[in-house]
């Protein structure tokens, strides 16, 4: 025995309604979620444009971040992880020299001559400089999705046009630089020792 044309129809219709009716609740949650994303894109743009005209104190003493350094260096991540622009604000994790667990850092990419590079905005005794020595380099880059790297140090003498790079992108270390971002390079090389610089190397490539 088979449906009637009618009875056939009215499935057909009662299967459309069914469609058209999921539409708003699906609208609905996309709206939702783009306005959370959307929430969030606009509270990490206040921290950062905060986080630039707050004292550097605030965030950092004695080249160790504070206790609202690392709530920032946290939101950092959280944001970076989801892989929202800019693509240079990464995580850097990598094992603790002492501790043994993953060690996350939120970092800004300097970029030169179509190379990618890590800056130590707090010189030496920065922990992930020191961290990265240990393991050789070894450390992973998280933004959206986790990749596996090589960082290599770069000698004193190269890193000049590198760190003027790196402070044209990075309002937020310029606070600890005794130079401008527009200084000329003889002023960068007279401080180049000071600030460590990576150059970043995707981990097999033996580049």
């Amino acid at each position: 025995m088979t449906d009637s044309p009618s009875r056939t129809r009215h499935r057909s219709d009662a299967a459309a309604g069914r469609f058209v009716s999921s539409v708003p609740h699906a609208e609905g949650f996309a709206l939702s979620i783009l306005r959370r994303l959307l929430g969030l894109v606009a509270a990490v743009a206040l921290v950062v444009a905060v986080w630039v005209r707050l004292p550097s104190r605030l965030f950092y003493r004695e080249g160790r971040p504070t206790r609202i350094g690392r709530l920032v260096n946290h939101a950092g991540a959280v944001y970076s992880g989801l892989g929202l622009p800019p693509a240079w604000w990464v995580t850097l994790e990598i094992r603790g020299r002492r501790s043994g667990r993953t060690v996350s850092t939120t970092l800004v990419v300097g970029s030169y001559g179509g190379e990618r590079y890590l800056v130590s905005m707090l010189g030496e005794g920065s922990a992930w400089v020191l961290n990265a020595r240990a393991a050789d380099g070894h450390a992973t880059i998280h933004h959206g999705r986790r990749r596996p790297i090589v960082l290599r140090e770069v000698p004193a003498e190269q890193r000049a046009p590198i760190l003027k790079a790196y402070l044209q992108r990075a309002p937020g270390a310029r606070p600890h630089f005794p130079v401008l971002p527009m200084a000329p390079l003889p002023e960068f090389e007279r401080i180049a020792a000071r600030y460590p610089v990576f150059r970043i190397t995707e981990a097999g490539t033996g580049a």
